[in-house]
């Protein structure tokens, strides 16, 4: 599979190695820097969150302003995620990744020496613009070196095990550091992390690009990364006041408006920035509702198991750090066999079942009580996630699947941008319920039944969408 640009490498680094997805050195370190990227953005989701409070007595920051810190981060990072797909589509992807990453780690910097809540908040917001570059742009030069098949079976396993072990590792190493160096080294982990990724990288990547430039669709530029800014700004703000403000409200309005211009400019645009025929296909529209709903519920199960385990059982920090790095340590686990579960039923099977599994697992939580509940907390929000990581590497090989080199950049967006909208949409539609209610033991479960529900709802709707043959 030859990479479509004239500096490229007739053939990928990784399809040297062989057919039976063993890989070379050089190829085994093409991976780890592309997925070190991965890890590193996964990681800057979660690690501050348990910083906030003591960062906000440092810096100055309201407690109903630390929201910020998170959303900053949120805003660009899904906003602008489609948009640098499609620019590095046409412009080269590994040019846009090593400027992304040089961003991602000035921007760590700023955070780290940020002396008031404006320079950390810019930092935090530059943060999340490179994580817009980075992700998609990483994902798609993963997609175009390692060859469809078991090769990219495999960098796509180690991928979805780094970025799932990146959430859960964040969330033990953010209260770690933040109790014995500080809420600084949070973000001084990022900057370290971001220039020996930028070190390696140039030597190592290949650059590839579509083989012509259209010109790039301005006016659906502009409608989706608006859409998607006032969506995720309205969602985000909902998780921390709920849904009664007018500029929730509002900007939710705006939000779905300027996505619905988006597909009305889509349909008529010479060089559209997402081909609607795409959007059309089984593997992209399905695959990509099994990966919103796998990211939007996993992320509430592990938000209100977290209010549970502390709030309800009295557990301390330190133990609840406990029970999500088991859960870490058996994604870890699930990774290492996905690729082969992947190779011997598919990828679409494997979807299927994954969310299947997840939704059983979670349904099992119900079990849980008000006064003891902790170990069967651990066992089975460990199986979920072990099924919510085979949902992941799953859905991810099904979308690109069968996508040409040069859709690469635009598909492996509609994937990272699932993912950022899934994590962000699933706390503020449900995770307020467990708030908002009287009781919250109460409300953690009734979460958690919708929840499962509503994974096996999707995993019923994959398998027809995907079992249904063409026209």
């Amino acid at each position: 599979m030859a990479i479509d640009t004239p500096t490229a490498p007739a053939t990928p680094v990784a399809a040297q190695a062989p057919q039976d997805g063993r890989l070379t050195g050089r190829a085994k370190l093409v991976l780890f820097v592309l997925c070190a990227a991965q890890f590193m953005v996964a990681l800057d989701f979660s690690v501050l969150n348990v910083a906030l409070p003591v960062l906000g007595d440092d810096l100055g920051l309201s407690r109903s302003a630390l929201q910020w810190a998170v959303t900053a981060f949120a805003l660009p990072s899904g906003g602008f995620l489609l948009l640098f797909g499609r620019i590095a589509d046409l412009y080269g992807r590994r040019k846009l990744f090593l400027t992304g990453l040089a961003l991602f780690g000035a921007a760590s910097l700023l955070a780290t020496l940020a002396w008031d809540p404006v320079s950390f908040l810019t930092g935090r917001a530059l943060q999340g613009l490179g994580a817009a570059v980075i992700v998609p742009t990483g994902m798609s030069l993963l997609t175009t070196t390692f060859p469809e098949g078991p090769q990219r079976d495999r960098a796509l396993g180690i991928s979805g095990t780094l970025l799932s072990l990146g959430f859960t590792v964040g969330m033990v190493l953010g209260g770690v550091m933040t109790d014995t160096l500080g809420w600084r080294s949070t973000m001084g982990l990022l900057t370290v992390a971001a220039v020996i990724v930028l070190a390696l990288a140039p030597g190592l990547l290949p650059e590839s690009r579509t083989p012509d430039r259209p010109r790039l669709d301005v006016p659906g530029a502009i409608t989706v990364t608006g859409g998607l800014l006032a969506l995720i700004y309205s969602l985000s703000t909902a998780a921390q006041r709920g849904f009664g403000g007018a500029d929730v409200w509002g900007t939710l309005v705006v939000g779905l408006a300027l996505l619905a211009a988006f597909v009305a400019v889509e349909s008529k645009a010479s060089a559209p920035l997402v081909s609607l025929p795409m959007l059309k296909r089984r593997t992209v529209a399905w695959g990509n509702l099994g990966g919103l709903v796998t990211f939007s519920m996993m992320s509430t199960v592990v938000f209100v198991l977290t209010l549970y385990l502390q709030e309800v059982l009295g557990l301390s920090s330190f133990r609840t750090g406990l029970v999500f790095g088991v859960q870490g340590v058996m994604s870890v686990l699930a990774g290492s066999y996905a690729a082969k579960v992947i190779g011997r039923f598919g990828a679409r099977r494997t979807l299927i079942g994954s969310l299947l599994g997840q939704g059983l697992f979670i349904a099992v939580l119900l079990a849980i009580g008000s006064e003891s509940g902790a170990l069967l907390a651990t066992v089975a929000v460990s199986l979920a996630s072990m099924c919510h990581l085979g949902a992941i590497i799953s859905y991810g090989l099904t979308v690109t699947s069968g996508v040409p080199d040069e859709e690469q950049g635009l598909a492996t967006g509609l994937v990272t941008t699932t993912q950022q909208v899934g994590i962000t949409i699933g706390i503020p539609l449900l995770g307020v319920l467990a708030t908002t209610q009287g009781d919250l033991f109460h409300g953690v479960r009734t979460v958690l039944l919708i929840d499962a529900v509503i994974v096996v709802a999707a995993a019923a709707l994959v398998a027809v969408g995907l079992g249904r043959r063409k026209a």
